[in-house]
């Protein structure tokens, strides 16, 4: 997309990675531009049905790059007041939007994180509906470390992921944890030596399912957090109106009963 983000896309599953190794992959204007542009081509384009966000080099991303800090920055972002209070996307900043677009996609997402993920990089990780973390990964809520908060989407993305007390002292000290560390607080799903290596198994598995079925499901989970018990049974319904008997989940029962790999249609 620039110097900052690649995109491959082969068999259904888009490889994403962020390629400023030099700097660990380090959040600066460029990279913002970047991921958001990639985001807004996965999402415009057709036969996608499941991305793998990875940084290139030695970490994911090693958060702000403090050089955009120059001028007094507000925030983690980098932004003054106007630019942080601006809804540029929907209902966020363009600085929460490098984060919130992995949720806000509509098919699966998995991130592979490897090395440093601090302050910005956390949050661009937990934007993911899943994420495949290395033992040895380094992690933190480091914004407190800047005298700053969370303010790329964490808040809204760690809700329901993290246990609330844990989070609190995470962000009040910013203290640095391990892959391993980050299984048991909630940030991680998986813990493998190959992060990327296991994001790309499950996400060839997850392009071999109904992908307007995976859509569904993927807008559920979304929603259902904020709606009351009837909202969720009704949407869930709704939802399955739209996918029963389609050409696609017809085909999903064939290919079960056949034995055979499935031929879906995006």
């Amino acid at each position: 997309m620039n110097e900052r983000v690649s995109i491959t896309v082969e068999n259904h599953v888009a490889d994403v990675r962020l390629t400023r190794a030099d700097k660990m992959n380090a959040l600066d204007p460029a990279m913002f531009e970047g991921i958001i542009a990639v985001g807004e081509r996965i999402a415009s384009m057709q036969g996608i049905r499941v991305v793998v966000l990875s940084g290139e080099g030695r970490s994911f991303c090693a958060g702000l790059d403090m050089e955009s800090m120059k001028g007094g920055g507000a925030s983690a972002s980098g932004g003054g007041a106007k630019s942080l209070v601006e809804r540029t996307h929907g209902n966020a900043n363009t600085f929460q939007q490098v984060a919130m677009l992995w949720r806000k996609l509509p098919m699966p997402v998995i991130a592979a994180v490897h090395g440093v993920c601090f302050g910005g990089g956390l949050q661009i990780a937990s934007g993911a509906d899943f994420r495949i973390v290395a033992p040895d990964a380094r992690m933190a809520v480091m914004e407190m470390k800047w005298g700053l908060i969370p303010d790329m989407g964490g808040y809204a993305l760690w809700r329901g992921m993290v246990r609330e007390d844990v989070l609190r002292e995470l962000t009040y000290t910013n203290r640095e944890f391990s892959g391993l560390d980050a299984l048991t607080l909630g940030f991680a799903t998986y813990v493998d030596d190959n992060p990327h290596a296991r994001a790309m198994a499950i996400a060839r598995e997850i392009a071999n399912r109904n992908p307007e079925a995976m859509r569904e499901a993927k807008a559920l989970f979304n929603e259902y957090t904020d709606l009351s018990e009837d909202e969720i049974l009704m949407s869930e319904s709704v939802r399955q109106n739209r996918v029963i008997r389609t050409p696609n989940q017809i085909e999903a029962v064939m290919s079960q009963m056949l034995k055979r790999t499935a031929n879906f249609k995006d």
